[in-house]
């Protein structure tokens, strides 16, 4: 594991150029976070040195009500994952490392975590199979999707790219997305750390104990 440290600009540039479409064994892309790295660090987090602005997204959640991300989320320690239900690999594996690392912390604290899920995929992952997907993972999780151009834009001002989804070359629906998971502090609401998909359970453990405080990993 390495830290890696850049701005946040040049996230925003490289997050056109890198995407990982799930399962479909086409490894040719790089997620964001092998961007300009420093090497001889043992660190999974990227430190970003212009914080990301929280997405003004306004999505449908679990239960199929209007959840405004910015105002559910303010002042809450917060981390976003962009993926899709049917993926066979990636996006479980983030997702079920993050709800592991979660139940180690003290319940006082995974009550202020706030964990949000949004669909690349809004055709198929409808509020009713979000919400059975993501009880089979953590219940209190914050599943979210809507309208695919909503989601798009709101990725994007993160630095993470979507595209909408396609078929493989087997016939396959697949979904091509950046595979970053965000972290915002509960003190400023800005986004300063960033997580690329080589983060193991053992990362968030360690980490999430002082992203609760806003305070660097």
């Amino acid at each position: 594991m390495r830290k890696k440290l850049f701005a946040a600009s040049a996230l925003l540039v490289a997050a056109t150029l890198t995407l990982s479409a799930c399962g479909s064994g086409d490894d040719s892309g790089q997620s964001v976070a092998d961007v300009s790295v420093e090497a001889g660090s043992d660190k999974a987090a990227t430190i970003l040195d212009q914080p990301f602005e929280k997405p003004d997204l306004v999505l449908t959640d679990t239960q199929g009500k209007p959840y405004d991300f910015r105002a559910e989320t303010k002042g809450r320690p917060t981390l976003i994952y962009f993926g899709y239900t049917n993926c066979p690999d990636v996006c479980p594996l983030t997702m079920s490392n993050i709800a592991v690392a979660k139940k180690q912390l003290p319940k006082a604290d995974q009550d202020k975590l706030r964990i949000v899920f949004v669909t690349t995929d809004p055709k198929r992952d409808t509020p009713a199979a979000l919400g059975k997907w993501l009880k089979g993972i953590d219940p209190q999780v914050v599943g979210l999707t809507g309208d695919f151009a909503t989601i798009q834009a709101g990725a994007r001002t993160l630095g993470i790219s979507i595209e909408p989804t396609s078929k493989d070359k087997n016939g396959k629906t697949i979904s091509m997305h950046g595979t970053q998971v965000i972290a915002f502090s509960p003190k400023t609401d800005g986004g300063y750390v960033l997580y690329g998909e080589d983060a193991t359970v053992d990362d968030y453990i360690k980490d999430l104990p002082k992203i609760i405080k806003g305070q660097n990993p």
